[in-house]
Order: structure tokens, then C-alpha cells, then sequence
């Protein structure tokens, strides 16, 4: 890979995870800390057990598989929370600062960089594998929980037009 177009797509990485950061703010924001909080079922995690997970998976695999920098994660906890019932600003702080952390990390990265492999999570796997599962998987669930907030609030929560392009005239998809 070019050393132009690895940074172009770590920029774009970048950007990424700071429009679906915006996303889930949006969706927290909307909800009462009861809705935050709310489960249909058993097999259906809340908004704030995505966030909770988000922020903790974000958390280990860039601040700490791609930084190095020492983490410790509680997967199970994240799924688990039920009584904590914080209110839509706890609940986003974390995961606002571990985004704004993390775009740090990869707007520091330098493209030869990309290959590196480490261990995160049980798995062998180079930086560029990292930071693409980070977006994939901050995009799923950011997914989930605009769905999950459309549902509740029977809400339109669209970004685009008709035809497919943004109403904020960003001009990105």
C-alpha cells in the first residue's frame, strides 16, 4: 500500500469513527435514561450497553493493541450492566473520550506502521486489521442503536435524502 494512500485511508478511519461517535450521541441524546437503559428481551442488549461496549472495545483495541498503552476490559460487565441507569451524559463520556483518544492514536500513525502486528483480544492481527475491525465494528453497532432509538422514539433519524444524498450537504457518505 501506498504511504499516500494508508494515510488517506487512516484519515478516513478517523472520520469515520468520529460520524458514528456523533451518531450515537445523537440517539443517546433523544432517549430518558429509562428508554437508555431498556431491554425488549433477554437477548437484546440496551443503548447503553452498545455504548458501554463501544467504548470498551475501542478502548482495547486502539489504546491498547494499537498504542501499547496498558488497558484493562471487562468485556462481560459491558453486556451486563443493568442497575447503573446513568443518564445520557455518563453514559457518552466515555466513549467521546476514548474516540477522541483513539483518533489521536491513529492520526499518529505513520503508514510503514500498518504491518505491525500484535495480540488483541486473543487475536493475532496487524494495526491496518485493527483499525478497520474498530470502524466495522463501531459501524454494526452504531447501526443498532439508530435502529433501537427509530424504534423507541418512532423517530426519523435519516442523514439522507431521497436519492441518497446527506441533508447536511457534508458531501460525505
Amino acid at each position: 500500500m501506498s504511504h499516500d494512500l494508508a494515510l488517506g485511508e487512516l484519515s478516513h478511519a478517523c472520520e469515520r469513527l468520529e460520524h458514528y461517535r456523533g451518531q450515537v450521541a445523537r440517539c443517546v441524546q433523544l432517549l430518558s435514561v429509562e428508554e437508555l437503559w431498556s431491554q425488549p428481551n433477554a437477548h437484546v442488549n440496551s443503548v447503553a450497553n452498545l455504548v458501554l461496549h463501544l467504548t470498551g472495545n475501542v478502548r482495547q483495541w486502539i489504546i491498547g493493541g494499537v498504542a501499547g498503552i496498558p488497558v484493562e476490559r471487562d468485556r462481560p460487565a459491558e453486556f451486563a450492566a443493568r442497575g447503573d441507569h446513568q443518564a445520557a451524559p455518563d453514559v457518552l463520556a466515555g466513549l467521546t473520550a476514548v474516540v477522541c483518544d483513539a483518533i489521536s492514536v491513529l492520526s499518529e500513525l505513520q503508514a510503514a506502521e500498518l504491518t505491525e502486528v500484535s495480540t488483541i483480544q486473543g487475536y493475532e492481527v496487524s494495526v491496518q486489521t485493527a483499525v478497520l475491525h474498530v470502524v466495522e465494528h463501531f459501524a454494526f453497532h452504531a447501526g443498532q442503536i439508530v435502529h433501537a432509538t427509530k424504534w423507541i422514539k418512532d423517530v426519523d433519524l435519516s442523514l439522507y435524502d431521497s436519492q441518497g444524498q446527506r441533508m447536511d450537504g457534508s458531501g460525505h457518505p
